[in-house]
């Protein structure tokens, strides 16, 4: 299966918004420089990270933050 991604990229420029997100208090990610992806979404209080880094995945719902991989969230919300 093919996935195109142009749609869902011009789907993130319409209805993005930037986030200034502060450091958090102690690292959650066994690579410390991921946690800066915790931290913004919990700043802009999303619910949802994709990415395919094996470091966040592992901590898909900490602090109540789902981390699904492209693939999981192509299945689980656009087909």
């Amino acid at each position: 299966m093919r996935i195109v991604l142009d749609p869902i990229l011009d789907l993130l420029a319409v209805g993005a918004e930037l986030i200034s997100a502060p450091d958090l208090p102690e690292p959650l990610c066994e690579d410390p420089e991921d946690d800066k992806f915790l931290a913004c979404a919990l700043a802009g209080k999303s619910r949802h990270i994709v990415s395919g880094d094996r470091h966040l995945l592992k901590i898909s719902g900490c602090r109540g933050v789902t981390i699904l991989s492209p693939r999981a969230f192509v299945e689980t919300y656009l087909s």
